[in-house]
């Protein structure tokens, strides 16, 4: 599907801000992208990402968590999804949980076709 320019210009914003390392204008320029489109994986994802980044442990997995719950449960973005919520059990010193979470990564991939 397309994406809203307005939002992938938003988005973009928030990557340059984060090479930048201005943690804060990430934030900003994401949280106006979900003004806009409030249940798209991606830029929640992002957003999680840029939490992850600000040591804010709990929404990084909190956001993690909802954007898996919208989006695909296989393929790289759902890696991300429970990356992310792993490093935030990790910083937050929760070792099974960011075990369990480690798990599921592996059940992000999507078989291959078997051919005969």
């Amino acid at each position: 599907p397309l994406r809203d320019p307005e939002v992938q210009d938003l988005r973009e914003s928030a990557a340059a801000a984060v090479d930048a390392r201005d943690y804060a204008a990430a934030v900003e320029a994401l949280n106006q992208a979900l003004l806009i489109v409030a249940d798209d994986p991606a830029v929640l994802q992002e957003r999680a990402e840029v939490a992850l980044l600000q040591s804010e442990y709990e929404r990084a997995q909190t956001l993690s968590q909802r954007a898996f719950e919208l989006g695909s449960k296989v393929g790289p973005l759902c890696r991300r999804h429970w990356a992310t919520i792993e490093q935030a059990h990790l910083a937050l010193g929760q070792a099974e949980a960011a075990a369990n979470a480690h798990a599921q990564i592996d059940t992000c991939t999507v078989a291959g076709l078997q051919r005969m």
